[in-house]
């Protein structure tokens, strides 16, 4: 008897979940780097205070950029896990 050790399905499955993972993984680095954003902000005010109001308009601007891109991982790592497109692709 041979058996496939995988089937296609579950193959798809775990790469799926872990592509899933690495998108996931972003979530990390948009963490810091939006740390690294209020970081350079509050620097940024402690050193100009009349400045303030401009620094904090640019730094949310950067923070909204920054984040989109880890709803962007959300949403493709949640397409991947729950409503994969590509089982349907099997014959």
């Amino acid at each position: 008897m041979n058996f496939p050790l995988v089937t296609s399905e579950g193959f798809i499955l775990g790469m799926s979940a872990l592509a899933a993972a690495l998108v996931m993984g972003v979530a990390l680095a948009i963490g810091i780097g939006q740390g690294l954003i209020g970081m350079k902000a509050v620097e940024g005010v402690s050193r100009q205070p009349e400045a303030k109001s401009d620094i904090l308009q640019t730094m949310v601007v950067g923070q909204a950029v920054t984040e989109t891109t880890g709803i962007f991982a959300f949403i493709i790592a949640i397409v991947l896990v729950l409503a994969n497109p590509l089982i349907g692709m099997l014959g």
